[in-house]
C-alpha cells in the first residue's frame, strides 16, 4: 500500500475559476515526473476567502494559487509575505508551513518579465516608457517587476482612476497617473504597452484603444491568454509590432509554485505549450 502522506494536493482558487488551463498544466506536470498528487479547480465566492484559505491545512493541502478577484485580499489575511508580496500588495501562490500557517508569495511578475524575454529577446527595461492598462493585482505585479527592470516612466492608466493613484503613492517614483480618456494619446513615445485589465478576455468586451499614436517599434504585450489573440493584439500585429499574449506568463509563473508544493522545478517544453494551446479557441 502506498504512503497516503506521500501524495500531495494543491489548487486554484478564484472566481471563477474553470476556465483556467492552471489545473491543465500542473497536471501535465504531476504526471510526467510521476509525483503522487492532484492539483484542483476551486470556486472561492467573494466574502468567502478567509474561509476557505484557513481550510487548506486542515484538508491536507500543500498550498494554492490565487487568482481574480482574490490576489489582493489574499495578501492581507496569509500569516506571511514575501519582500516582494508585500511591494506588490496582492500575492499568487500561497504554501502551507508545516505548522499550518499560510506564506503568501507573488510570481506573476517573475512570469510577466520571462514572457517578455520570450517574445522579444532584446527586449530592455530602459529602452522607454511603459503604458499599462488596469490596477487590479495583475497590474500591481506588472508595475513592480517594470520599475525593478529600469523603466524609465510607467504611464498608468485605469478606469477608476482612484484605483490608479493609489498604486502610484505606493511606488512612486516613474509611475505617473493619467485618465483613461487620454489612453490612447499615453502611447505617444512609448516602447511598451501592457494590457492588464480582463478587457479582450473570453465573454469580456474588446479593449476599445487605437494605437494611432504607439511607435511601430513598441512591444505590445496581453496578459490574457484566452484567447490567445485578443483583439489588442490582433490590431497591434496588423500594425507591424512585436505581440506577446499571456500564456507564457502563467507558464512561467507556474514553475515556482510546483517547486514550492511538489519539490520539482518543472520544464516549459514545446510539447506542454501545444498542448495547452490545443484548448485555446
Amino acid at each position: 500500500m502506498s504512503d497516503p502522506k506521500a501524495f500531495k494536493a494543491a489548487g486554484l482558487i478564484g472566481w471563477p475559476v474553470f476556465q483556467s488551463r492552471s489545473p491543465m498544466l500542473h497536471g501535465y506536470w504531476l504526471k510526467h515526473y510521476g509525483i503522487a498528487g492532484a492539483y484542483l479547480p476551486m470556486p472561492v465566492q467573494p466574502g468567502r476567502l478567509e474561509a476557505a484559505l484557513r481550510g487548506l491545512s486542515a484538508l491536507g493541502f500543500a498550498g494554492c494559487n490565487v487568482t481574480l478577484p482574490h490576489k489582493e485580499e489574499a495578501a492581507r489575511l496569509v500569516d506571511r509575505l514575501d519582500p516582494l508580496a508585500r511591494r506588490m500588495g496582492a500575492i499568487n501562490l500561497i504554501v502551507v508551513e508545516p505548522d499550518g500557517s499560510l506564506s503568501g508569495y507573488n510570481k506573476d511578475g517573475y512570469g510577466f518579465i520571462q514572457n517578455l524575454r520570450d517574445g522579444k529577446a532584446d527586449w530592455r527595461g530602459d529602452a522607454g516608457p511603459a503604458v499599462v492598462l488596469g490596477a487590479g493585482g495583475g497590474a500591481r505585479s506588472v508595475v513592480v517587476s517594470l520599475l525593478d527592470e529600469g523603466v524609465p516612466e510607467i504611464r498608468l492608466i485605469n478606469r477608476t482612476r482612484a484605483r490608479a493613484e493609489q498604486l502610484a503613492r505606493e511606488f512612486g517614483g516613474p509611475v505617473k497617473v493619467l485618465d483613461w480618456e487620454a489612453r490612447a494619446t499615453a502611447l505617444d513615445g512609448a516602447a511598451l504597452l501592457v494590457n492588464a485589465t480582463n478587457q479582450g478576455m473570453v465573454g469580456q468586451k474588446a479593449l476599445d484603444l487605437a494605437l494611432d499614436a504607439l511607435p511601430r517599434a513598441a512591444l505590445v504585450c496581453d496578459i490574457i491568454y484566452n484567447p490567445l489573440q485578443t483583439p489588442l493584439l490582433a490590431a497591434a500585429a496588423a500594425r507591424g509590432h512585436s505581440v506577446v499574449n499571456g500564456l507564457g506568463m502563467l507558464l512561467h509563473q507556474a514553475r515556482p509554485a510546483f517547486a514550492a508544493w511538489f519539490g520539482v522545478m518543472p520544464d516549459i517544453t514545446a510539447e506542454l505549450r501545444a498542448s495547452i494551446e490545443a484548448t485555446i479557441g
